[in-house]
């Protein structure tokens, strides 16, 4: 694993695939003039409206989504992350939100089906029922091994909460964790840094969280505060509430540095 240069994205997604892809290139094209080697793209970053909207959609966003991803890793020889869009299950009228991993070459490196979804009642008066359209993946996510990026683990947004998910990443040598979310206002105001901040410090990773934000449709307001965080748990950076990108750098030498000072994860009794 070498040091490199990571970016974090943070849209407004909104109702309408091509002007979602547009404006991800846009901010893919930003991220690589800064150096970025690596880039997340954050959870519905394709298309983010209503769930009959999505379901009717789903096969077009689908495969112009895979298809966008390749041609922008490949186009800019980053590697990408793109962090969450449906993917229909065969013989359901469901989807996966699915997270795909996407090298420099345009291969396909890994994919992580959402395991928990966000069926939740918010006290802003809105309610949320992700299990209406989504089917739950049935795996804990993958570790992709790099040699130049280092260990790489996968999550989606709601995942956040499960702190077992992430000791798994840990378990299976992560440095490097990715929560792409579309958070809600409500709830990110409270709860995203502080969660994101105890994942990185109780697994000693750095965490890459790609954020939507803003007024995505009707009332569905997200936090936005995409970041980069080390393994002591620094905000490295924030993209604050506005579209844009966090650009921070992975180094090696930090990793083992707080793993040396904070060997917690050798401590584990149970």
């Amino acid at each position: 694993m070498k040091s490199y240069i990571a970016a974090a994205i943070q849209m407004t997604s909104v109702p309408d695939l091509q002007k979602n892809l547009s404006q991800a290139e846009e901010l893919i094209d930003l991220a690589v003039r800064q150096g970025a080697e690596l880039v997340g793209l954050p959870e519905n970053f394709s298309f983010m409206g209503e769930e009959k909207d999505k379901l009717a959609q789903a096969e077009v966003i689908s495969q112009e989504t895979e298809k966008f991803l390749i041609q922008m890793a490949q186009r800019f020889q980053v590697t990408i992350l793109g962090g969450g869009f449906p993917v229909p299950v065969s013989g359901t009228a469901k989807v996966h939100n699915t997270a795909l991993f996407v090298d420099v070459n345009g291969q396909k490196l890994s994919r992580y089906q959402k395991v928990h979804l966000f069926d939740v009642n918010v006290p802003d008066g809105n309610t949320y029922q992700e299990s209406s359209t989504v089917v739950a993946g049935q795996n804990l996510p993958p570790v992709y091994r790099s040699e130049t990026l280092g260990n790489i683990g996968f999550s989606i947004c709601y995942d956040v909460r499960f702190p077992e998910l992430y000791r798994h990443l840990a378990e299976n040598g992560t440095d490097i964790i990715f929560v792409p979310a579309a958070f809600t206002a409500f709830t990110g105001k409270d709860h995203w840094q502080v969660l994101l901040q105890a994942r990185a410090i109780e697994n000693t990773c750095y965490v890459i969280a790609p954020a939507q934000t803003g007024t995505n449709y009707n009332r569905r307001q997200t936090h936005g505060h995409a970041m980069i965080i080390d393994p002591w748990g620094t905000i490295l950076a924030d993209a604050g509430d506005q579209p844009g990108v966090a650009i921070a750098e992975i180094k090696p030498t930090r990793l083992e540095q707080v793993r040396r000072q904070m060997p917690s994860l050798k401590h584990r009794v149970f």
